[in-house]
């Protein structure tokens, strides 16, 4: 089958389209922003690209068009493959028909920690030799690749809950119908698409209401939004994480116990920062004894764990300052984020650098919370380019020790100035961001 993808140079939908490749089917795609990594990803898997969504790519007669979320009303090829009645069917739904129907699937859903989890996951199945296939919206880098298909009963995937198509609302993770679901965390976050929290807790509701009987469901006692959820109808066992009659951690001296109840499984030694991966460990040691791996042998897969890019991620050392690069942008990530860097360089200097970039935070429905999340930081530099609120005012309770401009090169040069040798600079944003990690290396190490 020829299959043509609308959008495929997002993570999700370049995934999907490694996996048709995998599964036999010829495939070809388009979008507006056709350039590296992932378009180089694709034209190594043997992938033609097309720049944009002219109508004319109806010529290359496909047997079906996958359609990406980017995608809407109004897009030229998309309005043309509706007025010829052409088939088109949303990237999640061929996903299940496809690839997900015969699997045993363990999806990862939650506002944070998806990604991370997901990869813990399937890196945990790797070492227990069960040879998982795979689709995870980042690198994870014990793979080197965000997808892949094998001939292994058990499919890990991250399990978002946007939307799945222009033309299908509901949540992504509601097409995969997992027997193993990990609801890692749930707060109020995609207010493009969500007017409230309970609008979101519906959707995992309807995820909740897929998993069998014979399933399992690992749930983090801590967020009262998933006792919500599973307290609205719940048909599946339930084993939490977080809490101490089931699942838990425990510090050690310089090591961390992993406990079910009161029966100490093993520790976990690795070197991942923050309290938010402890939980992350957790919740994929309960969902990997779930398909038959031992706690031990989960432990021993997490010591070889590397995380996945853009995760806490060091991107270089100049002039004695460290530069990382992170994906956090809701309040509550960057506030994880910034204890897990604390609680690793103690009393060194934390200068925390933020692009607000997402829908959500561009819309400035959580500006209120932005300083209370950055207030582990010694100092804080905050990018405004493209904001439609006041930066200034959302950070005036950090008072002197934040610093706001719409400048890219002017941002650098005040990072640069204010650093010292010891510091630690920690990039968040889930974009490119400019460019500014590498900006920032050649500063500092100009500086001399």
């Amino acid at each position: 089958m020829h299959i043509h993808i609308l959008g495929i140079c997002g993570t999700f939908m370049g995934g999907i389209a490694a996996l048709a490749k995998s599964s036999g089917h010829r495939v070809t795609g388009c979008d507006t922003a056709v350039y590296p990594p992932m378009s180089t990803q694709l034209e190594k898997l043997g992938i033609e690209l097309v720049e944009g969504y002219d109508p004319s790519q109806i010529g290359l007669k496909p047997d079906l068009f996958v359609i990406g979320n980017v995608v809407s009303r109004g897009n030229p090829l998309m309005e043309a493959i509706l007025d010829r009645n052409l088939p088109y069917v949303s990237g999640p739904q061929w996903l299940h028909e496809n690839i997900l129907r015969e699997k045993w699937v363990l999806a990862v859903a939650g506002t944070h920690g998806k990604t991370t989890t997901t990869s813990m996951l399937s890196w945990i199945l790797e070492c227990a030799n069960l040879e998982p296939g795979f689709l995870i919206g980042g690198v994870a880098q014990n793979f080197a690749v965000s997808a892949r298909l094998t001939a292994s009963p058990f499919f890990v995937i991250e399990a978002d809950e946007y939307d799945t198509a222009f033309f299908d609302k509901r949540s992504k993770f509601v097409h995969y119908h997992p027997r193993t679901a990990i609801l890692n965390n749930l707060e109020y976050d995609h207010a493009d698409i969500f007017p409230d929290l309970s609008a979101i807790e519906t959707q995992f509701h309807h995820l909740v209401r897929t998993v069998p009987s014979n399933g399992l469901i690992v749930a983090n006692a801590k967020e009262e939004s998933l006792k919500r959820v599973l307290n609205r109808g719940c048909w599946t066992p339930v084993e939490w994480f977080a809490s101490e009659e089931s699942w838990h951690a425990v510090q050690e001296g310089e090591e961390t116990g992993i406990f079910f109840g009161e029966t100490r499984e093993g520790a976990l030694s690795w070197d991942l920062m923050g309290e938010h991966n402890r939980s992350n460990a957790l919740a994929a040691i309960a969902a990997a004894r779930h398909c038959g791996v031992p706690p031990k042998v989960s432990l021993e897969a997490l010591a070889k764990f590397r995380n996945v890019k853009r995760r806490m991620e060091i991107k270089g050392n100049a002039g004695g300052v460290a530069v990382y690069d992170d994906f956090a942008h809701h309040p509550t990530a960057i506030e994880t984020t910034l204890a897990g860097l604390r609680e690793k360089v103690r009393r060194a200097r934390i200068l925390a650098v933020l692009e607000p970039r997402s829908n959500t935070m561009k819309m400035g429905v959580m500006k209120d919370a932005l300083a209370r999340s950055l207030i582990d930081a010694d100092l804080v530099f905050c990018y405004s380019g493209g904001l439609d609120w006041d930066a200034k005012s959302a950070l005036l309770p950090l008072g002197e020790k934040a610093r706001v401009t719409g400048d890219l090169d002017e941002l650098v040069r005040a990072i640069t100035e204010a650093s010292r040798a010891g510091d630690h600079i920690l990039v968040m944003s889930n974009g490119s961001f400019g460019g500014i990690h590498e900006k920032l290396l050649r500063s500092l190490q100009s500086r001399g």
